[in-house]
């Protein structure tokens, strides 16, 4: 089971450049790795994050098997009005985890 924490500022004034975190709690696996008895365990990784500020893409990360287990990103965007962020992770095997986080620019 997945769970995200997200850090984003609750206020902000208009044209502030606001810096964004995520981390996602996701077991990752390259499959590149082998059991004991030689099969290849599969991949399991996170292939995709999306950013969404009410209902804009602010920013999109493609990610690939070298990536972290438990994958941190961390970005910048511009406060330009209140609203809401929308967060999406895409992975392999049917993974998909959202999170949300409201903001007020004054």
């Amino acid at each position: 089971m997945a769970s995200a924490l997200i850090n984003v500022p609750s206020t902000a004034r208009r044209g502030d450049i606001i810096e964004i975190k995520t981390l996602m709690s996701h077991i990752m696996e390259t499959g590149f790795r082998h059991t004991v008895t030689g099969e290849v365990i599969p991949r399991n990784i996170i292939t995709n994050f999306i950013c969404r500020y009410n209902g804009d893409e602010v920013f999109r990360a493609d990610l690939f098997p070298a990536f972290s287990a438990n994958p941190f990103i961390s970005f910048f965007t511009i406060a330009t009005e209140s609203g809401k962020f929308e967060f999406q992770w895409i992975g392999d095997n049917g993974f998909q985890e959202t999170a949300s986080a409201s903001i007020t620019v004054t």
